[in-house]
């Protein structure tokens, strides 16, 4: 449905093949760029009116759609729109088609079996049915591994390091001694050394000139060792903590890579993809990679799910050097043609481990099959489990590895661990007191993790009720809403962000202070994930925890993780370390904070958060209004 294009009013992204499917007329009278226009939908059988204009008329910048039937014997339909706000009626049909696919694609995904069982039995193909095609409803059934002749394939170039006179002058002792004191390891054969400044890293000038106008003062250790290994063309492994500098690692060599490869021709897919377990991690290395490649011109797109497709098709038909994506909506893409692997010779898989842990497995070794194998392939982890290893030794070649600290599970010694033992229902006056205590900073930015997206709305409405300008991120915000919040918390106005793990996953926002987890995560993993969010680039930051007798089974492991960042201990948690896992104890009675209905919430109340314009309607719990301000 979002093909469908006018036969006056041409995309230029869309392909010659789309312009031969499903029409749209503009109807005379009527202009591209105008807020009012009429539309003819050829091809229509009389069911799709209500439905459309229910989507169009969700945007909230159009204030009228209505549709008409010339004559119950024509396939077709007659549409108008009205919109104000700066958006063309054209561009609110486009959307609303857009989300009519996304909610066809759901409807299908939920009910995908009932679906077919309906199809087949009234004769219909349901790989032709009208949700589209899917086999078996699997993402990637329609894709084969390509075979691969490496003496047909062009040839490209992918070892652009040129080692400076001053690293090639450094005695193997001084190049040890850089590494210990970065405690750095490195494996495999003929690694390149590391460089210490900017300017032995070999980088073009436009790229050096980019990096400057930041204003990094030198790189860090993980990028310090990664950049010639990149740089060589080699197969490269890097272990480092969140926050290392891990997306400059790969991007800047990137742009080096792709600068060196035949431009992209109509119908070509990306140079290079970088693959990421979250749509927030996806959205903030398309910033780095926007910000430093736009002095070569080169383009990217981020490809994600949880929003319409339309933007992101058009993207890609438009032509871009570099994909970030999700390996869903990726594979989703690849299933039905959209795009297509065949360009690429520079492979990113960041943040390796989260994206195995999420079950992404499966997914990635489709995609990475549907690539040439003598690619270019870097593995970005803050981890090394042996999936990862197992994944590392599938699909890199003859690589070499640096890892940045210890391969063990360690928080950052630059953040100060508090652990406080209480029971669930002592969880709410601590909140409050550690709350207090921690905005006294007025530039602070505090994260609160909650292990459930009822009790992250049931927090926040709490806070905000209590004057807290708090705002709520997880996995039923809408990708709109989440990225309003994460702008919010960002820019400060709302120094207070509530939120789940697969929420927070991947996102890097600078200045977090604290890190307070109200509820303990379910293994010690998740905890080291969780309070990364602070203390990043030799910043110190406070984490603290309240943890509760049924955490008890995670006591051992936090000890060991305190014990090795050199913090205290409380006596407490030694005692529920002995105990083990036995009993429930206290903490478990009903109610919980809010004593009956509504728990943190205090009911639901209108309004909006008085920290500036959104555009748009807030959901739930980031509707509440504030109560007297505290900060």
């Amino acid at each position: 449905m979002s093909d469908v294009v006018m036969e006056d009013v041409v995309d230029e992204t869309m392909s010659q093949d789309e312009l031969d499917t499903e029409k749209i007329k503009l109807l005379p009278g009527s202009t591209p760029d105008g807020t009012a226009a009429s539309f003819q939908i050829s091809d229509e059988d009389h069911t799709l009116g209500n439905a459309l204009r229910y989507m169009v008329m969700k945007n909230p910048e159009v204030e009228f759609c209505g549709y008409s039937i010339p004559h119950p014997a024509e396939s077709k339909m007659n549409i108008r729109i009205q919109t104000y706000g700066g958006m063309s009626a054209v561009e609110a049909l486009h959307k609303g088609l857009d989300d009519l696919v996304d909610l066809c694609t759901h409807v299908e995904d939920v009910f995908g079996e009932q679906i077919s069982a309906r199809k087949n039995r009234f004769g219909r193909d349901d790989r032709n049915g009208s949700y589209g095609r899917r086999d078996d409803y699997e993402l990637g059934a329609n894709l084969t591994k390509p075979n691969f002749d490496l003496e047909t394939l062009p040839k490209f170039e992918k070892n652009f390091y040129k080692e400076a006179d001053a690293v090639a002058s450094r005695s193997e002792d001084e190049v040890a001694a850089f590494r210990k004191e970065h405690d750095m390891t490195v494996y495999g054969k003929d690694i390149p050394r590391p460089i210490t400044g900017f300017d032995e890293a070999g980088f073009p000038d436009y790229v050096l000139k980019e990096v400057k106008a930041q204003g990094f003062p030198n790189p860090t250790a993980i990028q310090c060792q990664g950049w010639p290994m990149a740089l060589s063309g080699r197969d490269m492994v890097g272990i480092a903590s969140t926050g290392s500098g891990k997306t400059l690692s790969y991007c800047l060599p990137a742009i080096v890579h792709i600068n060196a490869q035949p431009l992209l021709q109509p119908g070509d897919g990306p140079i290079c993809l970088v693959l990421a377990p979250t749509r927030e991690l996806a959205v903030q290395i398309q910033k780095e990679c926007s910000k430093f490649g736009r002095s070569s011109r080169i383009r990217n797109t981020c490809v994600y799910g949880g929003v319409p497709k339309g933007q992101q098709v058009r993207d890609l038909a438009r032509g871009a050097e570099i994909c970030i994506a999700t390996p869903g909506r990726l594979l989703d893409m690849l299933d039905s043609g959209r795009t297509n692997l065949r360009r690429v010779t520079y492979l990113v898989l960041d943040e390796a481990d989260r994206m195995l842990d999420m079950g992404f497995e499966p997914q990635i070794r489709k995609i990475v099959d549907q690539i040439r194998p003598d690619r270019q392939t870097l593995m970005w982890s803050a981890t090394w489990p042996k999936s990862v290893q197992s994944l590392a030794r599938d699909y890199l070649k003859d690589y070499i590895q640096v890892n940045v600290g210890s391969l063990d599970l360690a928080a950052s010694h630059n953040i100060k661990q508090i652990i406080d033992v209480c029971s669930e229902y002592e969880k709410r006056d601590k909140l409050a007191k550690y709350l207090e205590s921690a905005m006294e900073d007025k530039q602070a930015k505090v994260i609160v993790f909650a292990s459930t997206k009822r009790t992250c709305d049931e927090i926040t409405s709490y806070m905000r009720g209590e004057g807290w300008p708090a705002l709520a991120i997880h996995g039923d915000k809408e990708q709109r809403e989440r990225d309003w919040v994460l702008s919010e918390f960002r820019s400060g106005r709302a120094p207070i962000m509530v939120a789940t793990d697969v929420a927070a996953r991947g996102i890097d926002v600078k200045g977090v202070t604290t890190v307070i987890n109200h509820d303990m995560p379910g293994n010690v993993e998740d905890y080291v994930h969780r309070i990364g969010r602070t203390g990043r680039a030799g910043e110190k930051g406070t984490a603290i925890t309240l943890f509760t007798q049924g955490n008890s089974g995670q006591a051992h492991d936090l000890i060991v993780i305190l014990r090795e960042a050199k913090q205290d201990i409380p006596p407490e948690l030694q005692a529920l370390d002995k105990k083990g896992n036995r009993g429930n104890g206290y903490g478990y009675g009903r109610g919980g904070y809010g004593r009956g209905r509504g728990g943190y919430g205090r009911g639901r109340g209108r309004g909006g958060y008085r920290g500036g314009n959104r555009g748009y309607s807030s959901s739930g719990s980031n509707s509440m209004p504030l109560g007297n301000s505290r900060f």
